[in-house]
């Protein structure tokens, strides 16, 4: 029987994500990561080894919106600036890096908010 943690799990999912996907100049990388109280999100630009744009939930801009709200209203909150902050340094499209984590709940509610908000992935 094998002895795999659950973040061992998700390491090894995430690396596997990675060797399918890179950001380049034209379309960066929206790499999403959560911990079990934040939520974070960069744009990053592997070709120059360059984050362009990151936002959490720890943001002022992002923290000071937050009281009373949800873990998943939280990631969306999140997933709308990260999309103002791409669109405002030109970024239009990207390309989607869910870390590992499953497309569901936070991480799902963070890319759905970033499409609304005018990113296209």
């Amino acid at each position: 029987m094998s002895n795999i943690n659950t973040r061992s799990a998700r390491l090894h999912r995430h690396v596997r994500v990675r060797g399918k996907i890179e950001g380049t100049e034209a379309q960066p990388r929206l790499a999403v990561f959560r911990s079990l109280n934040h939520v974070y999100a960069q744009v990053i630009n592997d070709s120059l080894g360059q984050t362009v744009v990151t936002t959490s939930t720890l943001d002022p801009e992002v923290k000071g919106q937050l009281d009373g709200k949800s873990k998943t209203e939280q990631s969306k909150l999140v997933g709308t600036v990260a999309a103002q902050r791409a669109l405002s340094k030109g970024i239009k499209k990207v390309v989607f890096d869910r870390g590992g984590f499953k497309y569901h709940g936070r991480v799902k509610a963070l890319a759905e908010a970033a499409r609304e908000a005018g990113l296209k992935f």
